[in-house]
């Protein structure tokens, strides 16, 4: 999954010979997971046509204001796609509308929506290698990106006139990758690492039975997505679990038990600025593991089981520079059994749910958490979405760490 997935992009292509790459730019724009618009000037349509990206961004590609001829056609609203946009692309930018976009000129619709947008820009020029060297060019440029619209700079090559040289619109690939690398640079946990364990652990009983828990791992996956989409490195280490991640800044870990999860954790957690231990870890074990199946041989089987490792409790003990942060699961006393949670394990933070609580806990698409920080301050939400609840989460760490 990249950092684009979910958000809207808004498209703008100009008529330039180049314009014949952005069928592709829709393409990767959708396979990153982004809705993607598109508005054409009307002179772009010389170059590619309209129903090639309306059917590559399954949306309707706009470039006049209303159709003439049409008497019952809607108003395209510049100000409607401005405001729906996440963010903008101008590309392939040609030396007529930089011109235009750098002095305020707004004879179409492209240009109306650019002045309109309240979104990050982003611009990928052009032209002729004479054309991208006149000074008027670079003026233009530099005043764009004195507003705060970002400069994607063209490549050199082939150009349409046969010259070699700058201008050539750099290549959609390289251009999906700037724009991810940009919006990762601005996220607030931009070169930051983070732990986050999910999912249940299996004790191994004999080689076919295990102790295990009704845990799904959605909850820590969904966590470990919102760190991802605020910019960081993540280690998300799983037990068995069938949900699935796919995100470019998260490496998953699978382990079966909670010793291996505990080694896991152990390896990575110098490394980290944040750890949230969302796993449902096994506190007990078989204190012996019978290396062939056990045989249905009497009525009634005792199997001694030992304690695991505590892994929340040995993260506290060693914290330095991490803010750490448990979950706590409970049926009743919850608030006072998870404070006492919270500083017996040298918590930054504890997260709370409630099994008394209708759509919360295990195997549930939402859950409902209370929020509880080291000087016990508590913070109660709504049943939400596990994803919304993920962002909730991280919410209240990012109001303490940037405090």
């Amino acid at each position: 999954m990249s950092v684009l997935s979910g958000k809207n992009i808004l498209l703008g292509v100009t008529a330039g010979i180049a314009a014949y790459k952005t069928a592709h730019l829709v393409r990767l724009f959708i396979k990153a997971g982004a809705n993607v618009k598109v508005v054409m000037t009307p002179a772009s349509k010389d170059f590619v046509t309209p129903l090639t990206l309306s059917t590559l961004s399954k949306n309707p590609v706009v470039s006049t204001f209303f159709d003439k001829e049409d008497e019952n056609e809607a108003w395209n609203s510049h100000v409607d796609l401005g405001l729906w946009a996440d963010y903008m692309l101008v590309a392939p930018a040609t030396a007529n509308t930089l011109s235009k976009m750098a002095n305020g000129v707004c004879d179409n619709l492209l240009l109306a929506t650019y002045i309109s947008a309240k979104c990050k820009v982003y611009f990928a020029p052009a032209m002729d290698l004479d054309m991208y060297q006149h000074p008027t060019t670079k003026q233009s440029i530099d005043k764009l990106q004195s507003f705060g619209n970002i400069f994607i700079p063209p490549s050199s090559g082939f150009l349409a006139s046969g010259l070699i040289g700058e201008g050539r619109m750099e290549e959609p690939e390289n251009i999906i990758a700037f724009i991810e690398n940009d919006i990762i640079i601005g996220l607030p946990l931009y070169k930051k690492n983070v732990i986050v364990t999910a999912g249940p652990t299996y004790e191994a009983i004999d080689p076919v039975r295990f102790i295990g828990n009704h845990s799904s791992g959605k909850m820590g996956f969904e966590v470990a997505k919102a760190a991802a989409n605020l910019g960081a490195k993540v280690y998300l280490i799983t037990g068995p679990s069938n949900e699935n991640i796919s995100h470019s800044l998260i490496e998953r870990i699978n382990v079966v038990s909670a010793e291996e999860m505990y080694d896991e954790v152990h390896k990575y957690y110098n490394l980290v600025d944040i750890a949230i231990l969302s796993a449902a870890v096994a506190d007990y074990k078989p204190k012996k593991i019978a290396s062939i199946k056990i045989k249905k041989s009497t009525s009634t089987m005792t199997i001694e089981l030992v304690k695991t490792k505590d892994i929340l409790a040995s993260l506290g003990e060693i914290k330095k520079k991490q803010f750490l942060v448990g979950f706590a699961l409970e049926t009743n006393n919850e608030i006072e059994n998870a404070i006492a949670k919270l500083n017996k394990k040298n918590l930054d933070l504890i997260v709370l749910n409630s099994l008394q609580d209708k759509g919360a806990g295990f195997k549930n698409q939402t859950n409902k958490v209370t929020i509880i920080d080291k000087f016990e301050k508590i913070s109660e939400f709504s049943l939400k979405s596990k994803a919304e609840v993920a962002k909730d989460i991280f919410n209240e760490i990012l109001n303490r760490i940037y405090a």
